[in-house]
């Protein structure tokens, strides 16, 4: 008799360890690697270990509720899929497999309008599952409006621009092996993310009725431009650390986006989101939800939707077993007084949220 995934699978590490087992190098290399000297994907999880909690104790946490609502919609747990391209090298179904799997445990996906089988297909997999279409600007304005149709007409909740991708990053890692990756190869298309500005921002607030989302704001500043221009929700993120090298950790970002929004708009992080605790630190410094982006493809490489869903079982865990430990029995009963700067005590690296992880050194 087959071994069950519940027994497969008992920690979060456990994934890492079977998608390494899964992919070949260059897969590999792309789904953990970041930009230049990795400087600000380690940043990422430096910032989530430099908080530390302040637990209360004597509360009745008997009944905790892990999940959140956005735009409107109930998520199991507030993580969402973050946008990754190329989704089907990790599992042939690619978005469509992660659309399943977030219909069958109650969060959602970002799709990356880079990711097979793309729009209207990852749509029907989805069916009245959460999801938010995201699209690199690969065309001129005719050919962005052409996307906000289709994603409104397919039954998106939301629809995401990618605006910290004007140039492509040098991934080191994939130079050194001189492995060219498919979306490098897309130069002449590239002018059009280059352009895009608040002008393009403003006409699609204007002329189509979906919520929208900035991601890539790493700035109060920008922020502030953004709510300015009606955006329904900033998403502050790095790219995973896989673009600009030398930035600071999201987390670090999020206290003064939280502070420029001021309410008027949604706030979704990603960045290093590895465990239950980063989900509930990220939380309490304003973010409405959080993004995984390694994290889920894991499950993903490891055992596709069913190992998606499992690892969210964990996760899910996680957060249950932080809040209760912590005297809560729901987000809103969090506040900053939850939480301190505390001394770093692990080296910052992609996997070293998982300290039983037994790989190479290479992997990091």
């Amino acid at each position: 008799m087959p071994e069950s995934l519940e027994s497969r699978f008992q920690n979060l590490h456990e994934f890492v360890t079977q998608a390494r087992t899964n992919l070949d190098r260059n897969n590999w290399d792309y789904l953990i690697g970041g930009s230049e000297t990795e400087t600000t994907l380690a940043r990422n999880r430096l910032a989530l270990d430099a908080i530390g909690f302040r637990p209360r104790v004597l509360r009745d946490v008997s009944n905790i509720d892990c999940s959140s609502s956005l735009f409107g919609k109930k998520l199991r747990i507030p993580v969402l899929c973050a946008p990754v391209g190329s989704l089907e090298v990790f599992e042939p179904g690619g978005g469509a497999t992660v659309a399943e799997a977030t219909r069958l445990f109650g969060n959602g996906i970002i799709l990356s309008s880079v990711s097979h089988p793309g729009l209207d297909k990852t749509a029907e997999a989805s069916g009245d599952g959460f999801k938010i279409f995201q699209l690199y600007v690969r065309g001129d304005a005719a050919w962005v409006d052409d996307h906000v149709r289709r994603a409104i007409d397919k039954g998106y909740d939301a629809f995401c621009l990618t605006v910290d991708t004007d140039s492509y990053s040098r991934r080191e890692r994939d130079i050194a092996k001189r492995h060219q990756r498919r979306r490098v190869r897309v130069a002449d298309a590239r002018i059009f993310q280059a352009q895009f500005n608040w002008r393009d921002v403003e006409r699609i607030k204007k002329g189509f009725d979906i919520p929208l989302i900035l991601k890539g704001i790493a700035t109060a500043e920008d922020a502030k431009i953004a709510v300015e221009h009606g955006v329904d929700c900033v998403y502050v993120s790095n790219h995973g650390g896989r673009q600009l090298d030398q930035g600071v950790g999201s987390i670090d970002v999020l206290p003064e986006v939280v502070e420029a929004v001021g309410g008027r708009a949604r706030i979704i992080v990603d960045g290093g989101i590895s465990r239950g605790t980063d989900v509930v630190k990220s939380l309490i410094l304003g973010a409405d939800a959080v993004a995984c982006g390694r994290l889920y493809v894991y499950g993903l490489a490891a055992a596709g939707a069913e190992g998606m869903v499992r690892l969210f079982e964990i996760l899910e865990d996680e957060i249950r077993i932080c809040l209760s430990l912590l005297g809560v029995s729901a987000y809103r009963e969090l506040d900053k007084s939850y939480i301190r700067p505390a001394r770093q005590v692990v080296p910052p690296h992609v996997h070293s949220a998982f300290p039983h992880l037994n790989l190479p050194r290479e992997t990091y």
